[in-house]
């Protein structure tokens, strides 16, 4: 976005020296560079419901109580930030009609996330995450080292509905210094404004940018709270670029 990419970074990616958008995606499972999928989840195109024009992607994980492993459905963007850049990020996103409000579990919806393997403290380290507690809506930023990480959590931000389709934008200046920005947008109304913190951890690699349901929850609190096993998201609008109306769903 971004401030420091090269035009040999932007040639890779398809765009001009003069684009701001990065990349977009109108609910499609092409264009992306990966698909994580875990256990019985599934990623799908589908053409029945969508935010604008014709397909959407819809996210579905099911409870397994015999499995110990993670839940993620999710669609992958790389090298999306690095520490440095300041970028906009936005999504379109619908919970089915049932959605049952755990008030004591957590949903994640996107996240940015790198591979920390080589470091020996940690593996996949989401820095900055959006995720549901009942029908609240939350957002952190990953503060520190990989060795010694320090999470700043924003709760109860909005309030979320099943059945319709809400918007989320971020605004990030990727710092660990202390000088950092950290927005972010629910169905146009700024909900958080944070300035001058660290908002990311002090290491210089790409992160990546996924969309998706991530049943966190289930894996972290070591079983499925309320009744409801099969649950399903759907994304449309995805994108992130140097302005606000690159990453809105109602401007590009």
């Amino acid at each position: 976005m971004f401030s420091k990419l090269n035009s040999a970074a932007l040639l890779a990616l398809g765009l001009t020296a003069q684009a701001s958008q990065i990349f977009s995606n109108t609910g499609t499972t092409s264009g992306w560079d990966s698909t994580n999928k875990e256990h019985s989840g599934t990623v799908q195109q589908v053409t029945n419901v969508a935010y604008e024009g014709s397909t959407a992607l819809k996210m579905t994980q099911i409870y397994d109580s015999s499995y110990t492993g993670r839940y993620h459905s999710e669609v992958v963007k790389n090298n999306v930030y690095k520490r440095g850049d300041t970028g906009f990020y936005g999504f379109a996103f619908r919970l089915q009609d049932d959605w049952q409000f755990s008030p004591a579990q957590s949903y994640n919806i996107a996240q940015f996330i790198a591979d920390f393997g080589d470091t020996g403290c940690d593996d996949f380290m989401p820095s900055s995450m959006v995720w549901l507690v009942g029908d609240q809506l939350y957002t952190r930023v990953k503060q520190g080292s990989i060795c010694a990480q320090k999470t700043k959590t924003f709760s109860n931000l909005a309030t979320v509905s099943a059945g319709e389709w809400h918007k989320v934008e971020i605004q990030a200046t990727w710092a660990s210094d202390g000088t950092g920005q950290y927005k972010l947008w629910l169905d146009g109304n700024k909900v958080l404004d944070e300035r001058d913190l660290a908002t990311t951890i002090d290491d210089d690699r790409a992160f990546q940018f996924r969309v998706g349901i991530y049943a966190n929850g289930w894996h972290d609190d070591g079983g499925m709270k309320g009744t409801q096993g099969t649950r399903q998201i759907w994304y449309d609008e995805i994108a992130a670029g140097t302005t606000f109306a690159d990453a809105d769903p109602d401007q590009w």
